[in-house]
């Protein structure tokens, strides 16, 4: 391939850059493999970003080699390119505010992988202008303590899901695309950050409590060797989660899958301890989605009340 090659992208000409270097070492992923599937995941990706400020995660020379998380806006951003400067409380590195990239369109989804921005990560929340609106979503992440992995996280997933709907809250699943799951509930955007991240935290620790020997809230790692902590800390307003149909920076080119709940009761009572279920690559997932769409989409649209908000 050549080093460098210019394409249009619904309007917009890019320079794509170094097409063949490979990502992946271990899958042979290459860079112009990684933009491939960002553009045919992009219908069903980019509602999942829309109006939230994007943190990224790159690693220009590959999963092998370094990475590092980018926040603000890169030198050479486009002037096409939507951003949104929002308040940055205890910043480490003593700014005010950073200036965040929004990506809610295919150009600059395509501008972004290459970057080699691998993983996708967004708020709980969206932006108004240059204001932060109260969540629309809540999330739950699902981290097993070896030697619990993702079948422990598909045991507590389903009991989470059940006290989810005792207080009308319908839950959706996806893989993390590493070890664990998340569940997301679509919010009315009703209830305060404070409200949001009180709620999840007291669920957490309420399972905690029925169910000693499979969960945990607390964050010690101490505590978690063979279960499964159920981080509520997620639903913070600074915290991010990995968005729906990222890819991740691991050894293979997996993905963070949206995954049915028939899907999680079968993986629940596997017996499995070699070749883990609930676990896709970029191809595994394109052709998921092709066979039955966003399994999410209905986040877009359904709005709940958060019980006692």
């Amino acid at each position: 391939m050549a080093k460098k090659v210019s394409v249009d992208v619904d309007g917009r000409r890019l320079g794509l850059s170094n097409l063949d270097k490979v990502l992946y070492p271990e899958h042979g992923t290459t860079k112009g493999e990684v933009i491939d599937y960002y553009t045919r995941i992009a219908p069903v990706l980019l509602p999942h970003l829309a109006d939230r400020p994007l943190t990224r995660k790159r690693w220009p020379d590959g999963v092998a080699a370094g990475s590092f998380f980018e926040k603000n806006a890169p030198r050479g951003t486009p002037d096409w390119v939507r951003t949104v400067e929002l308040p940055s409380p205890g910043s480490t590195r003593g700014t005010e505010t950073v200036t965040y990239v929004v990506c809610e369109d295919l150009p600059t989804l395509v501008w972004l992988a290459n970057l080699a921005v691998l993983e996708m990560h967004v708020p709980q929340w969206r932006v108004d202008g240059d204001e932060a609106r109260n969540p629309d979503r809540l999330v739950l992440d699902l981290d097993p303590g070896a030697p619990a992995n993702v079948i422990e996280c598909c045991q507590v997933a389903l009991i989470l899901a059940e006290a989810l709907a005792d207080d009308g809250l319908l839950s959706y699943p996806k893989t993390s695309g590493s070890k664990g799951m998340q569940m997301y509930v679509a919010l009315d955007g009703d209830a305060e950050v404070d409200a949001v991240h009180g709620y999840a935290r007291r669920l957490a620790e309420r399972l905690e409590k029925e169910h000693p020997r499979l969960v945990v809230s607390r964050m010690e790692k101490r505590l978690r060797p063979g279960k499964v902590l159920v981080d509520w800390s997620q639903n913070n307003a600074t915290k991010t989660t990995v968005a729906p149909y990222s890819l991740r920076g691991r050894e293979q080119p997996t993905v963070s899958t949206p995954v049915t709940w028939d899907e999680v009761e079968q993986a629940a009572r596997s017996n499995a301890r070699t070749r883990l279920p609930l676990r896709f690559d970029y191809q595994d997932t394109l052709a998921r989605v092709a066979d039955d769409g966003d399994l999410m989409a209905p986040l877009h649209n359904e709005a709940h009340a958060l019980p006692g908000g």
